[in-house]
């Protein structure tokens, strides 16, 4: 009986039409059916306004907060000296935390109806927090970046915090207060003391 010549599983037919029917349609391409300046409307009796202040406000925290675990993340690996060991512990748990932060202001966003921001190429065009060299720093310096970035997010975090207690977004409002600024507060203290020029013991 003849071969006949597979057809290209990226192109098969996926009306059921052959035995290619089960096979994924892949390179998909459609409209984009929610810009990310739209909002959708969910009965959470938020009005437009205050989900859309809440949204912006919310995203461009999240991108500095994005960029802020990708710096801890790479000032993980690249620590070194006798600190080596205990930075690259408490960076990597820092990392850690920040993703689980992203992830909740990313389902507030959602949960308000907005569109989270993600792509680092998005996120690279409305973070406020400065880019670093693509080398290698000083370890003091390296913290230090960090320590300027927290401060860059809790400014913004507590003026976010003012207007959703002003708007009655009470989900955001405690969101930001009792998750990301404690958190970031909490971060930049733990860094904070490695910066001190404290001897280990005095002769």
């Amino acid at each position: 009986m003849p071969q006949t010549k597979d057809a290209d599983p990226f192109h098969a037919a996926g009306d059921g039409s052959n035995h290619q029917g089960s096979q994924p349609m892949l390179h998909r391409l459609g409209e984009e059916v929610q810009r990310f300046d739209e909002m959708r409307l969910f009965p959470i009796a938020l009005g437009h306004d205050t989900r859309i202040q809440s949204c912006q406000q919310l995203n461009r925290i999240n991108a500095d907060s994005i960029i802020l675990y990708n710096l801890y993340k790479k000032h993980h690996w690249l620590m070194r000296g006798p600190t080596f060991y205990q930075l690259h512990l408490l960076l990597d748990k820092h990392a850690g935390e920040q993703l689980e932060l992203i992830d909740l202001m990313a389902e507030r966003v959602q949960t308000l109806g907005g569109v989270a921001v993600a792509d680092p190429r998005h996120v690279a065009e409305i973070t406020s927090i400065p880019r670093p060299p693509n080398g290698v720093e000083e370890v003091p310096a390296m913290l230090s970046r960090l320590l300027e970035a927290h401060q860059i997010i809790i400014e913004k975090v507590r003026a976010a915090i003012t207007t959703t207690a002003e708007d009655r977004d009470d989900g955001t409002n405690d969101l930001l207060m009792s998750d990301v600024l404690r958190t970031n507060e909490l971060q930049v203290w733990f860094v904070a003391e490695h910066l001190v020029n404290a001897p280990v013991v005095r002769v």
